[in-house]
């Protein structure tokens, strides 16, 4: 193996081990916490959507992810599913 695809390959681990899709960041998770903290703590949203005021956010994939529901700029629930 080339050593490009070797330090391709530790990167690609690397980026997955330090994902923020974690059990630990969901738990830091609170009702009324301010959209911006949401962002500083899990990272920029892979999905987001809404309207009139109210809008949902989602971080992670299909099988870990977390997903957040807002009401203006804060915390209106929260859920996670597949999450270490």
């Amino acid at each position: 193996m080339s050593l490009r695809r070797l330090a391709l390959l530790c990167f690609c681990v690397l980026l997955a081990a330090c994902s923020k899709v974690t059990q630990e960041n969901y738990q830091k998770l609170s009702a009324g916490m301010p959209k911006a903290e949401v962002e500083s703590l899990l990272g920029k949203p892979t999905d987001c959507s809404g309207a009139l005021g109210m809008s949902s956010c989602t971080w992670g994939d299909k099988t870990s992810f977390i997903s957040v529901q807002y009401a203006g700029d804060k915390v209106l629930m929260f859920s996670g599913q597949g999450l270490k």
